[in-house]
């Protein structure tokens, strides 16, 4: 018997970046204890838990949920992983610019 998948999706902006953020819990084919997230920019802009603009991340289920959800659950992430020193100095170079 195929199931039915859930995916929820929403959109955000973070810091002036549009981005859409998708969860399905229970992802396919795990038995129920693994949890799916894509998060992915409209520009395919970086983001600090992404060069490209796109990311997969699978969790284990009830993790999302015990941050707040979806949206709640990748916006803690994003401000986490924006006071790395990586972003920081990817933020100051975009700011300046380059020749090269």
């Amino acid at each position: 018997m195929k199931r039915e998948r859930h995916i929820v999706s929403s959109a955000i902006d973070w810091q002036g970046i549009a981005l859409s953020v998708s969860y399905e819990a229970e992802w396919f084919g795990t038995g129920g204890c693994i949890a799916h997230l894509q998060v992915e920019t409209t520009q395919r802009t970086p983001l600090p838990i992404t060069r490209t603009g796109y990311r997969s991340h699978f969790v284990p289920l009830g993790e999302v949920e015990a941050a707040g959800g979806p949206v709640a659950y990748v916006c803690a992430w994003l401000e986490e992983e924006a006071s790395s020193e990586e972003w920081r100095s990817h933020m100051e170079a975009a700011r300046q610019g380059s020749l090269f």
